[in-house]
Protein backbone atom coordinates (compact mmCIF):
# COMPACT_ATOMS: atom_id res chain seq x y z
CA UNK A 1 0.00 0.00 0.00
CA UNK A 2 1.28 3.47 -0.85
CA UNK A 3 1.92 5.91 1.90
CA UNK A 4 3.05 9.30 1.18
CA UNK A 5 3.86 11.84 3.91
CA UNK A 6 3.88 15.37 2.77
CA UNK A 7 4.69 18.15 5.26
CA UNK A 8 2.19 21.01 5.66
CA UNK A 9 1.38 23.93 7.31
CA UNK A 10 -1.86 22.14 8.60
CA UNK A 11 -0.48 18.65 9.32
CA UNK A 12 0.10 15.53 7.27
CA UNK A 13 -1.29 14.05 4.68
CA UNK A 14 -1.36 10.33 4.18
CA UNK A 15 -2.45 8.99 0.75
CA UNK A 16 -4.30 5.66 1.02
CA UNK A 17 -6.27 3.08 -1.16
CA UNK A 18 -10.27 3.83 -0.13
CA UNK A 19 -11.34 1.78 2.80
CA UNK A 20 -15.24 0.87 3.39
CA UNK A 21 -15.30 3.56 6.39
CA UNK A 22 -14.37 6.40 3.72
CA UNK A 23 -17.64 6.07 1.67
CA UNK A 24 -19.72 8.38 3.93
CA UNK A 25 -17.06 11.48 4.26
CA UNK A 26 -15.92 10.85 0.31
CA UNK A 27 -19.17 11.35 -0.85
CA UNK A 28 -19.61 14.31 1.48
CA UNK A 29 -16.28 15.91 0.12
CA UNK A 30 -17.91 15.62 -3.65
CA UNK A 31 -20.72 16.89 -2.81
CA UNK A 32 -18.34 20.06 -1.49
CA UNK A 33 -16.70 20.18 -4.19
CA UNK A 34 -19.90 20.40 -6.93
CA UNK A 35 -18.59 16.98 -8.17
CA UNK A 36 -22.15 15.45 -7.92
CA UNK A 37 -24.89 15.08 -10.40
CA UNK A 38 -27.67 13.58 -10.43
CA UNK A 39 -27.29 11.60 -13.28
CA UNK A 40 -23.95 9.90 -11.34
CA UNK A 41 -25.00 8.51 -8.05
CA UNK A 42 -21.60 8.73 -5.84
CA UNK A 43 -22.84 5.87 -4.14
CA UNK A 44 -23.45 3.59 -7.29
CA UNK A 45 -19.78 4.77 -8.62
CA UNK A 46 -17.82 3.80 -5.73
CA UNK A 47 -19.83 0.42 -5.48
CA UNK A 48 -19.07 -0.08 -9.39
CA UNK A 49 -15.09 1.04 -8.67
CA UNK A 50 -14.64 -1.26 -5.67
CA UNK A 51 -16.22 -3.77 -8.03
CA UNK A 52 -13.32 -3.71 -10.28
CA UNK A 53 -11.01 -3.15 -7.21
CA UNK A 54 -9.54 0.06 -5.24
CA UNK A 55 -6.01 0.28 -5.94
CA UNK A 56 -6.74 2.82 -8.39
CA UNK A 57 -9.31 4.89 -5.83
CA UNK A 58 -7.01 6.68 -3.65
CA UNK A 59 -8.42 8.81 -0.30
CA UNK A 60 -5.59 11.78 1.35
CA UNK A 61 -6.13 12.05 4.81
CA UNK A 62 -4.93 14.53 7.28
CA UNK A 63 -5.53 14.07 10.94
CA UNK A 64 -7.96 11.34 10.13
CA UNK A 65 -10.02 13.48 7.97
CA UNK A 66 -10.66 12.31 4.18
CA UNK A 67 -9.63 15.72 2.67
CA UNK A 68 -8.65 14.59 -0.91
CA UNK A 69 -9.53 12.12 -3.36
CA UNK A 70 -8.83 10.77 -7.01
CA UNK A 71 -10.12 7.59 -8.95
CA UNK A 72 -7.86 6.14 -11.54
CA UNK A 73 -8.99 3.84 -14.10
CA UNK A 74 -6.99 1.75 -16.33
CA UNK A 75 -8.08 -0.99 -19.37
CA UNK A 76 -4.90 -1.48 -20.76
CA UNK A 77 -4.66 1.14 -23.04
CA UNK A 78 -5.81 4.12 -21.53
CA UNK A 79 -5.62 5.69 -17.95
CA UNK A 80 -8.38 7.59 -16.49
CA UNK A 81 -8.78 10.17 -13.59
CA UNK A 82 -12.36 11.12 -12.12
CA UNK A 83 -13.23 11.82 -8.83
CA UNK A 84 -10.31 14.00 -8.76
CA UNK A 85 -11.19 16.62 -5.12
CA UNK A 86 -9.73 18.38 -2.75
CA UNK A 87 -11.71 20.12 -0.08
CA UNK A 88 -12.31 23.48 -0.26
CA UNK A 89 -10.88 24.59 3.08
CA UNK A 90 -7.97 22.75 1.61
CA UNK A 91 -6.98 23.64 -1.71
CA UNK A 92 -3.81 25.45 -2.69
CA UNK A 93 -2.08 23.13 -0.26
CA UNK A 94 -0.76 20.68 -2.63
CA UNK A 95 -3.37 18.37 -1.70
CA UNK A 96 -4.12 17.66 -5.47
CA UNK A 97 -0.74 17.61 -6.53
CA UNK A 98 0.51 14.99 -4.53
CA UNK A 99 -2.33 12.69 -4.97
CA UNK A 100 -2.39 13.18 -8.80
CA UNK A 101 1.25 11.90 -8.43
CA UNK A 102 0.52 9.45 -6.42
CA UNK A 103 -2.29 7.59 -8.77
CA UNK A 104 -0.24 8.83 -11.81
CA UNK A 105 2.63 6.52 -10.32
CA UNK A 106 0.38 3.24 -9.99
CA UNK A 107 -0.82 3.87 -13.00
CA UNK A 108 2.80 4.03 -14.81
CA UNK A 109 3.46 1.04 -12.80
CA UNK A 110 0.83 -0.82 -14.44
CA UNK A 111 2.51 0.20 -17.93
CA UNK A 112 -0.07 3.03 -18.76
CA UNK A 113 1.16 4.59 -21.23
CA UNK A 114 -1.46 8.08 -21.38
CA UNK A 115 -3.68 9.33 -18.93
CA UNK A 116 -7.16 10.75 -20.23
CA UNK A 117 -9.43 12.91 -18.32
CA UNK A 118 -12.69 15.07 -18.48
CA UNK A 119 -13.04 18.29 -17.59
CA UNK A 120 -16.20 20.69 -18.04
CA UNK A 121 -14.78 23.80 -20.25
CA UNK A 122 -16.52 26.56 -17.95
CA UNK A 123 -14.61 24.54 -15.00
CA UNK A 124 -11.29 27.41 -15.54
CA UNK A 125 -9.98 26.77 -12.49
CA UNK A 126 -9.50 22.91 -12.45
CA UNK A 127 -8.35 22.97 -16.29
CA UNK A 128 -5.75 25.52 -14.99
CA UNK A 129 -4.65 23.09 -12.64
CA UNK A 130 -4.24 20.51 -15.21
CA UNK A 131 -2.28 22.17 -17.29
CA UNK A 132 -0.03 23.65 -14.75
CA UNK A 133 0.40 19.90 -13.65
CA UNK A 134 1.91 18.66 -17.42
CA UNK A 135 -1.57 17.92 -18.64
CA UNK A 136 -2.56 19.22 -22.14
CA UNK A 137 -5.66 19.79 -24.34
CA UNK A 138 -6.48 16.87 -26.64
CA UNK A 139 -8.13 17.46 -30.02
CA UNK A 140 -11.13 15.80 -29.56
CA UNK A 141 -14.64 15.32 -28.99
CA UNK A 142 -16.16 13.80 -25.90
CA UNK A 143 -19.12 11.53 -26.05
CA UNK A 144 -20.87 9.54 -23.88
CA UNK A 145 -23.91 6.97 -23.83
CA UNK A 146 -25.77 6.21 -20.57
CA UNK A 147 -26.32 2.18 -20.54
CA UNK A 148 -27.89 2.69 -17.09
CA UNK A 149 -29.76 5.36 -15.26
CA UNK A 150 -28.69 6.44 -11.92
CA UNK A 151 -31.35 8.65 -11.36
CA UNK A 152 -34.31 6.06 -10.91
Amino acid sequence: MLRTAIPLKTGIMRIREFRTEDREPVIALWQACGLVVPWNDPAKDIDRKLRLGADLFLVGCDRDQVVATVMGGYEGHRGWINYLAVSPSEQRKGYGLEIMRAVEARLARKGCPKINLQIRSTNTDVIAFYEAIGYGRDDVIGMGKRLEDDTL
